[in-house]
């Protein structure tokens, strides 16, 4: 009996190969550059003698650090200018005037060597004291210099031992200066005294502060942080949200803040042609001590009442963030005439937030609200798989790939049953 195989083989797999080639079109090159600053950011780090303590994960939070700090080097993008600097890392003594001197620049800021800042990162042994307004300041002069993006991102386990330089009223002379730095802070297994004295830091300078436990945690948010960097600077616009609707503001495209009530709801309102879609989300930050258990819930309404979707995401205490988000497709016409049929969307905002007796409700919690109103599908059937993108393509070759390979095989069975039965 005669058997051949190998020609359909080379058959499917040419078919596979052609697949690949409409599947998966060459990606575009890219651009040129643009010719602004690069933006920076210098990580500084507490290496004080408490990062000893193993509570993160079952490791030293030296180790988590350190382990978070590799895999940010290694996800940096080539375009951020990344530095470190260590508090504590160096004066073993007992002197408080020698121990507040101690902050160094470990890497400088500059282009990226990742072999020669992770061998620097190794190098590190928790040691002394706390410094973190000295820091700042010398954190501040290591980002002296260009007009594009700067970041400060601080992690500690502890609060600064060396006031009276209070390190808030070092982040809001910072501020002062008016040159954009934003400081971001980040708490590893944190008490009430650090994340209001951290949360103040960020807050002076319009960054944000996040409790950490976890180490994996730290890694993504130091990464979300200097990924930032690299996005082209918005300027967020102050609004204030309404308690109805009818009376709230309209937005368009772009980035907002706001502040939200304890236990209250806040309206806006977006205005959308047919043929556009309503993407939205709102970010919360607990800038102060909240119980662990919140959330917070996003909905796009009628003028009527009527609700059209909604997006909620609750919040277990871990971070100091939580996010939600919603997409509302074109309104269709309402006639006959061919107009853009315009509609109204309101977004009410509301969160659960809850605070301990004594802990201040006033102002309310920080808000980010973004509004991007894009073009819709062209169809209204194409809504349903929007955002599919080019998946599509994949899907239909792989359709197409199978239907044919169906065919060769069996046109194949077909000739080698003839093939046994002449032999």
């Amino acid at each position: 009996m005669i058997r051949r195989t190998r020609p359909v083989v080379g058959a499917i797999a040419l078919l596979a190969a052609l697949t690949a080639g409409i599947a998966f079109p060459a990606g575009a090159a890219a651009g040129e550059p643009t010719g602004e600053s690069a933006p920076k950011v210098d990580l500084v780090l507490d290496v004080s003698g408490s990062m000893r303590a193993k509570d993160i994960d079952g490791q030293s939070r030296m180790a988590a650090a350190k382990q978070a700090f590799n895999e940010v080097l290694d996800a940096t993008p080539e375009e951020v200018q990344l530095g470190i600097r260590t508090l504590g890392a160096d004066y073993p003594g007992d002197d408080r005037k020698e121990g507040c001197k101690d902050t160094a620049q470990l890497y400088p800021v500059g282009p990226l060597d990742r072999t020669e800042a992770k061998t620097a990162v190794a190098t590190l042994v928790p040691t002394g004291w706390t410094p973190i307004g000295p820091a700042l300041l010398k954190a501040a002069d290591d980002l002296d210099g260009g007009d594009g993006s700067k970041r400060i991102v601080l992690i500690s386990d502890g609060e600064d031992t060396c006031a009276p330089l209070d390190p808030c009223e070092v982040a809001r002379e910072i501020a002062a200066k008016g040159i954009g730095l934003t400081i971001d802070t980040l708490g590893l297994v944190p008490n009430a005294k650090l994340s209001r004295q951290l949360s103040c830091i960020a807050e002076a300078t319009g960054g944000t502060y996040t409790s950490i436990e976890h180490q994996d945690e730290l890694t993504d948010r130091v990464n979300e942080l200097v990924d930032r960097a690299a996005e082209p600077v918005v300027t967020p616009v102050a609004v204030e949200g309404a308690d109805a609707c009818e009376r709230a503001p309209e937005l368009r495209s772009g980035l907002y803040t706001d502040r939200q009530e304890f236990g209250r709801q806040r309206w806006y309102r977006v205005e959308l042609l047919a043929g556009q879609e309503l993407r939205a989300s709102v970010s919360i930050a607990a800038d102060r001590a909240v119980r662990p258990d919140h959330g917070v819930l996003m909905r796009a309404v009628t003028v009527h009442g009527r609700e059209i979707v909604r997006g909620e995401a609750t919040g277990n205490g871990r971070t100091g963030v939580v996010s939600t988000g919603l997409r509302h497709p074109k309104p269709e016409l309402d006639d006959d005439s061919g107009k853009p049929a315009a509609e109204t969307v309101c977004l009410g905002v509301t969160t659960s937030f809850s605070a301990d007796a004594g802990v201040k409700t006033t102002p309310g919690l920080p808000l980010e609200l973004t509004v991007d109103v894009v073009d819709g599908p062209d169809d209204a059937s194409d809504v349903a798989s929007f955002g599919l993108g080019r998946g599509w393509w994949l899907l239909g070759a792989l359709v197409v790939t199978g239907f044919l390979a169906g065919l060769v095989w069996g046109w194949l069975s077909r000739w080698r049953v003839a093939v046994r039965r002449t032999n």
